[in-house]
């Protein structure tokens, strides 16, 4: 029998479309609600159709492209002022609540587990393109989440990750200022839950989604 050939090439091809899909849409240098052409987005990129198809799918999946009936994918909408402020007032609800759980059933593990979590973050941004912001963005998914997931409500964690509260947020806007900002109220956040105080993890939650959401109203109107 002949030795399976790795498909590792394969896989990092796919994964570079996704990432520079990815990085168009949220730059807007394709725009939200803009029909994609699958063959032509091939030739930009200088590959086959077969990865543009998966990278659409996983962006789908992103919640970055919706498909349509015959029609194939176009980019989805960014949100408008008053859903974004929706989205902030869900958090405000879900999030305060989780890390005051957190703080409550918090072992030395996951205390640990957060520390190296706000540890992977970058420590600063100096562009306002996804280039720039893309590490950042992910630390505040896997942050975000982490802390849902240590409060122990499945229900509660679902809802929060349909929401894509990261996407959102930072393709709706963005500056380098919010890198240090978002980090230290991170970390008040980790040194309540550490603490073991709920009220404390509970306040400093609000205190960030609030301050979060004012940043990314700010950026938007400069």
């Amino acid at each position: 029998m002949d030795v399976i050939k790795p498909l590792a090439p394969r896989r990092v091809l796919g994964d570079e479309v996704h990432a520079t899909l990815t990085a168009l849409i949220m730059d807007h240098t394709i725009a939200p609600d803009t029909r994609l052409n699958i063959e032509a987005l091939a030739r930009d990129l200088g590959v086959s159709p077969t990865p543009v198809r998966e990278a659409l799918a996983r962006l789908e999946s992103d919640g970055l492209v919706a498909k349509e009936p015959l029609r194939g994918y176009r980019t989805t909408a960014v949100l408008t002022p008053g859903e974004l402020a929706q989205v902030f007032e869900f958090r405000r609800l879900v999030e305060p609540w989780a890390a005051a759980q957190a703080a409550e059933r918090r072992t030395a593990d996951d205390v640990i587990a957060l520390r190296a979590e706000l540890a992977s973050a970058p420590a600063a941004t100096t562009g306002s393109d996804y280039a720039h912001y893309a590490a950042l963005a992910q630390h505040d998914q896997r942050f975000h989440t982490m802390l849902l997931r240590l409060a122990g409500n499945d229900v509660a964690l679902a809802a929060f990750e349909r929401t894509r509260a990261h996407l959102h947020q930072f393709r709706y806007a963005f500056s380098a200022s919010m890198t240090a900002c978002a980090l230290t109220e991170h970390r008040a956040i980790v040194d309540a839950i550490e603490a073991g105080d709920s009220r404390a993890a509970q306040a400093a939650m609000t205190a960030h989604l609030t301050a979060a959401h004012d940043r990314i109203t700010a950026s938007a109107e400069t």
